[in-house]
């Protein structure tokens, strides 16, 4: 055979263009991207017929929690392999989740047990970023750069689960990255000011009376603002590359924007809850605490801001770069060990089956979001940003073969029971969404195959780690 598979006269979707092609893969690889029907009747496996649908290049989560204990007693619900499987459906053919050392455990020993975790489990490729959790991390960031992990995380909170960096780890780690050629993500909330306003509010009777709208007054937009801007300054005084997760304010984007004209080597990820739901969620009687996650969702003015933000994707004033999930999923029923403490709930949203569904169905489908820019934002700039540019993120020749095929006519309402999540409820429940994978390509294999996953061959279990690339 010619080629292991072609594609057919689909829409092909790239972050700077669209257009009627076909495309050839032999070995895991893209071999041919051509005008439409270039390839029919060229001999291949199997032909996959794509006329009327949308193909875009295998989209990239790079921001995911799985198989994560948070305590003695509660471990996120999914792992790589239902994770990966949830990504899979969701049109995402990588994922890239934060590899945690133990109190005193080296980074080297948390990327081997990353590695136990994800290896032979996976059904689409994985890496992860290394948590540096004490200042001998700073000696070891090297080494890791050398293993193929050029991206390192820091927490300006979490004192008590023995993860916060001060601002001076945070200011020496990213000298180092502009030294080194690595980037640092960065969560970004006020620990001082957030402290003191769970103290404030951490009373039985105001527990009572407002429940788990606590979790939403006790992290005003400012306690990420704040913490924004001090890392803004810090990445500014060192040029250390520095990427803010999981942004939920309109003061972040407003701050983000200004310190990009100024040249700051400075970007942010928001997720798809911020942009589709708002703190209302919390008055809900019965379920409101299952929303809870850290930062939470915030106000519909911060969603519109995050959404303009958006869309600025691949101009020259880009605001926001990415899309990731922070996927961080929990039972109903781990939920619910919260007891009415708002300071105990186990906070975390599933999504990985709704990322792109999300971002296809309310950004392109209302016209707020081109084909293109959703290319960009959950697959193009993803790749370049994480090192992984020359093999993900673009539908041609020599990269790997991770393509997404979506039918623009399909839709259905988000059911919980129908996703590949173990969580047994989802936040976007009832919500009408397209942008299912029709079929998922990872690496060359059908690990999707009419939105459904496919359970026999070589694709159970195909993904692979993936090293990748520092800035140097």
């Amino acid at each position: 055979m010619e080629f292991d598979l072609v594609v057919l006269n689909g829409t092909l979707h790239q972050a700077h263009g669209s257009q009627p092609g076909d495309i050839g893969v032999r070995d895991g690889e893209i071999v041919e991207v051509v005008p439409a029907g270039i390839l029919a009747g060229r001999s291949a496996g199997r032909v996959i017929e794509a006329a009327g649908l949308d193909v875009i290049p295998g989209c990239i989560d790079p921001h995911v929690h799985l198989d994560l204990k948070i305590s003695d007693a509660i471990t996120t619900c999914d792992d790589f392999e239902s994770g990966s499987r949830a990504a899979a459906c969701g049109g995402i053919t990588t994922l890239i989740d934060f590899a945690t050392p133990e109190p005193g455990e080296t980074l080297q020993q948390a990327h081997d047990a990353w590695l136990a975790r994800a290896d032979g489990n996976s059904l689409v490729d994985y890496a992860w970023h290394m948590c540096l959790t004490d200042d001998s991390h700073l000696h070891q960031i090297d080494e890791m750069l050398r293993l193929g992990i050029p991206t390192f995380k820091e927490f300006m909170i979490y004192e008590e689960r023995g993860l916060r960096s001060d601002d001076g780890r945070i200011l020496e780690t990213l000298r180092m990255m502009k030294q080194l050629g690595g980037m640092l993500l960065l969560h970004a909330e006020s620990p001082e000011v957030l402290d003191h306003l769970v103290a404030t509010r951490h009373d039985r009777e105001l527990m009572q009376r407002y429940g788990a709208r606590l979790h939403a007054m006790t992290r005003p937009d400012y306690v990420e603002a704040e913490a924004v801007q001090r890392a803004i300054l810090w990445s500014e005084v060192t040029g250390g590359p520095l990427y803010l997760v999981h942004l939920s304010t309109a003061r972040s984007a407003d701050l983000i924007e200004a310190a990009r004209k100024r040249g700051v080597p400075v970007t942010g990820e928001t997720c798809p809850q911020y942009l589709v739901l708002d703190d209302s969620v919390f008055e809900r009687e019965e379920d409101g605490h299952v929303f809870a996650s850290c930062p939470q969702v915030k106000k519909p003015g911060d969603s519109e801001r995050l959404w303009a933000a958006l869309e600025a994707a691949g101009s020259a004033h880009e605001i926001l770069s990415t899309v990731g999930t922070d996927t961080c999923s929990f039972t109903r029923a781990q939920k619910d060990t919260w007891g009415g403490d708002f300071t105990k709930i186990p906070m975390g949203l599933p999504g990985l089956d709704t990322m792109v569904p999300i971002m296809y169905t309310h950004g392109v489908q209302t016209g707020r979001l081109t084909m293109n820019q959703l290319v960009s934002l959950c697959s193009t700039n993803a790749a370049n940003l994480m090192g992984l540019g020359d093999r993900k993120g673009s539908l041609q020749a020599g990269y790997d073969a991770d393509i997404v095929i979506i039918d623009p006519e399909h839709k259905k309402a988000v059911d919980w029971r129908s996703l590949q999540s173990r969580c047994d409820w989802s936040p976007y429940q009832g919500m009408e969404l397209g942008g299912f994978a029709k079929m998922t390509i990872a690496r060359g294999r059908v690990v999707v195959d009419e939105y459904e996953v496919v359970e026999e061959g070589e694709a159970v279990g195909c993904g692979e780690f993936l090293r990748r690339k520092g800035r140097g």
